[in-house]
């Protein structure tokens, strides 16, 4: 996609989380929040899904109040809700239901003129698994200055 600014994004769930899913999702918000987003002050880092309501709403995201905004601005932390078709929302249910998952937001981007969010289906790692893919990214990385080296 030409066409993806990335606002945001989420690392620290790639490496707390297996992402078994992910689902592109729009975000209902507010002008002033709309232009916050572009100027990119936005932040997932804390941020969680739920889905229990028959709603995906997100906890925790951080929209920066707009400079210019006065009082149309609204709270940064406020719970926002997630626009996705009702079938899609029954699926993660169902699949949160199961022990070990959660919803998590991966990234924030604008494409078309519009702010989208990437979620992302997760079950978590255990201490292990993490330093599994720390030495893998690690045995990567050694690998690639090799051949840096041996290429010069």
């Amino acid at each position: 996609m030409a066409d993806k600014k990335l606002i945001a994004n989420n690392k620290k769930a790639f490496h707390d989380y297996f992402i078994e899913e992910q689902l592109e999702v729009g975000i209902e918000l507010f002008g002033t929040e709309v232009k916050s987003v572009r100027a990119g002050k936005c932040s997932i880092k804390e941020a969680y899904i739920d889905a229990r309501t028959g709603e995906l709403i997100i906890y925790g995201m951080n929209i920066s109040p707009y400079e210019k905004g006065n009082i149309f601005n609204k709270d940064p932390l406020r719970d926002k809700r997630l626009l996705a078709h009702k079938k899609e929302i029954q699926k993660l249910q169902g699949k949160l239901t199961q022990k070990g998952y959660t919803l998590l937001p991966l990234e924030v981007y604008l494409t078309h003129g519009r702010v989208k969010l990437l979620i992302g289906l997760g079950k978590g790692k255990k201490l292990y698994d993490k330093r599994e893919s720390i030495a893998r990214k690690d045995m990567r990385r050694e690998t690639e200055r090799e051949f840096k080296v041996r290429n010069l």
